[in-house]
């Protein structure tokens, strides 16, 4: 098998450390099973799945806050938020070509520790997303089969979509590629038509109207983030691109322009061609506007498009966190037997079934709060993000990236400092119950963590990367380093201070 070996300036380093430095010793590879297949088109339509899969979904932000701050918050935003993420996607993907992304970016810059928190939070935030989409496209089924509107149709028809569309996931990343092309091409086509068909009733004022009801903030914001987020997920199917190195940065760049007007034009449209109440724009308002504009059979083929984008949302987001899973466990966060992949279609099973499985026990959770929940575990995850993206530039200054942001550490400070306080924003806007479901999950994935760390210890299962035990042993380095800088800063009083030189060493 190959292997890509991620090259650092570790040899340069001497050979006698202290635990804190460990993981920094620590090759990043990943074993790839066959010959690489995503090629740029399919993965430019990947990233689109992953993060948008169209303007379905975005009408919520004129119910929270008006037309006006609507239109202000997906032209703004993605300055604030997107293409930083993405420009941190790009060089870290390019640096570690491998499956596994985000995780092994953390895991490289903080320990193993970390790096399965980070697969945690991120995981997590992944399966509760994909959850989203089923339910997003019964929403736009039940304005044409109303019985789905509630009851245990709902519910069996939420969990049949799943299962279905957890198979197509199974028959390969190539197929889902492929078919993520033609799903976005379809799914976009009647917003095509509902744009030009709506220029000639576009009264430009209605684009400044506020609202008449009270903000709701936490529904505006998490509906921005939710929309506009997830750039990174893609990174954990960097081992399956063709050339990542160049074709990850065009990638991202393209997605990035794609995603932002296929948001806009449908918006600027509607909200200007159509007067109706606020409270009506829910989730799925589009194909009655489309109605209102063009007919009922352009309501029809919005709500077809609507499904079809769910079908490519889900494929996209799920296959990321099948993904995931197979990458932590070849850097030994996970058992051997999450890397297992299947004989027919050389897809990694075990990660596609927990990741369904996850995802059918959050579908009972409304809309609202299934966005709410991923956004906030996954901002957890985002903070991380950027400490690890600026950590490795500090740690690992002569590692080879293909693909670099052209600013120092200050400059890069800077970036992720606006994108960091919006993550702040939307923690803060988060209800008791989100902090509830993300408060024990977080519990749950540091109890995982030490789990993993059992069995590796009582070897009840096999794991990937035996020959770097030590750097588990690490998880006792976070508490080293704090007790350096309590000894350094003389922050408490100690015992032994006639031996102050050992805490030096």
């Amino acid at each position: 098998m190959t292997q890509v070996d991620v090259q650092s300036n570790n040899s340069r380093e001497p050979t006698t450390q202290n635990p804190i430095e460990l993981s920094e010793e620590l090759p990043v590879t990943t074993k790839l099973k066959m010959s690489k297949k995503l090629t740029l088109v399919p993965l430019i339509f990947l990233i689109y799945f992953e993060v948008a899969g169209g303007p379905f979904g975005e009408e919520p932000a004129v119910k929270a806050a008006g037309p006006l701050l609507a239109l202000i918050g997906f032209l703004v935003f993605p300055f604030i938020w997107s293409i930083p993420e993405a420009l941190v996607t790009a060089e870290l993907s390019t640096a570690f070509p491998g499956n596994g992304g985000f995780v092994v970016w953390a895991d490289r810059a903080f320990g193993p520790f970390l790096g399965s928190m980070m697969g945690s939070w991120k995981f997590l935030s992944g399966v509760i997303n994909i959850a989203a989409f089923p339910v997003l496209c019964i929403d736009y089924l039940q304005k044409i089969i109303p019985a789905l509107a509630s009851g245990w149709p709902r519910y069996i028809s939420i969990s049949i979509s799943t299962l279905l569309l957890s198979f197509v996931n199974f028959t390969g990343i190539t197929i889902v590629g492929w078919a993520a092309v033609l799903l976005g091409v379809v799914s976009l086509s009647p917003f095509i038509v509902m744009s030009a068909i709506a220029i000639p009733k576009i009264h430009p004022h209605r684009w400044l109207s506020l609202g008449e009801k009270k903000k709701d903030w936490n529904l505006y914001f998490n509906t921005l983030f939710w929309n506009l987020n997830f750039w990174d997920n893609v990174s954990t199917l960097a081992g399956e691109v063709d050339k990542p190195q160049k074709t990850f940065p065009l990638a991202l760049l393209v997605a990035v322009i794609f995603t932002c007007i296929a948001y806009l034009i449908p918006l600027f449209a509607v909200t200007g061609a159509v007067t109706v109440d606020q409270s009506e724009w829910e989730a799925g308002f589009h194909a009655t506007a489309a109605e209102m504009i063009a007919g009922k059979w352009l309501k029809i083929w919005i709500e077809v498009g609507a499904v079809l984008s769910s079908i490519g949302l889900f494929e996209a987001q799920l296959s990321s966190s099948a993904f995931q899973l197979e990458g932590m466990a070849d850097i030994g966060l996970l058992p051997k037997f999450f890397s297992l992949r299947s004989k027919w279609f050389n897809t990694p099973w075990v990660g596609i079934l927990i990741s369904t499985l996850i995802s059918l026990g959050v579908s009972y959770m409304t809309y609202t709060d299934i966005i709410s929940s991923a956004n906030l575990l996954y901002s957890f995850g985002m903070l991380l993000e950027f400490a690890s993206f600026i950590w490795l530039r500090r740690k690992l200054p002569e590692l080879k990236r293909p693909y670099r942001v052209p600013l120092r550490i200050p400059g890069l400070v800077a970036v992720c400092l606006v994108p960091s306080a919006f993550l702040v924003v939307i923690m803060v806007f988060a209800t008791k119950m989100v902090y509830l479901v993300c408060g024990l999950m977080t519990v749950g994935a540091v109890g995982w963590y030490f789990l993993m760390k059992f069995c590796r210890q009582k070897k009840l299962f096999k794991f990937n990367s035996a020959e770097n035990e030590e750097r588990f042993d690490c998880g006792s380095c976070w508490m080293v380093l704090f007790d350096k800088v309590l000894q350094a800063k003389k922050l408490f009083k100690f015992n032994s201070a006639e031996n102050e030189e050992r805490f030096h060493q």
